[in-house]
């Protein structure tokens, strides 16, 4: 009865750590860098907190004119008020008169 004997090759003790480096290379680089990863992250939050600060200036705004649009109602109709903001408008002073614009927006 004849018997092979194999030689234990050095390759086959090195395809499973192999394969387990190529698995976890490829899913720690996307956990970094791919569509949803660390980088991704951050500049998602960077986006936020953008649109964070514009929405806390539109806020600001908002009341702005709200308190503007409180001052010309019908119930508490201004004089002042109404003269200011058609000089705004119309762009006209008298000579006598100094005017400082002061911008909403």
């Amino acid at each position: 009865m004849w018997t092979r004997h194999y030689k234990k090759k050095i390759y086959g003790r090195l395809v499973l750590p192999a394969v387990a480096v190529a698995f976890l290379s490829y899913f720690g680089y996307h956990s970094i860098h791919g569509d949803y990863g660390l980088r991704a992250g951050q500049a998602l939050e960077k986006v936020r907190l953008e649109r964070a600060a514009e929405l806390a200036e539109l806020v600001h705004r908002r009341t702005v004119l709200e308190k503007d649009v409180r001052l010309l109602s019908d119930g508490s109709l201004d004089e002042d008020i109404i003269d200011e903001k058609a000089r705004y408008q119309l762009n006209m002073s008298r000579a006598d008169e100094i005017v400082i614009f002061k911008s909403y927006f």
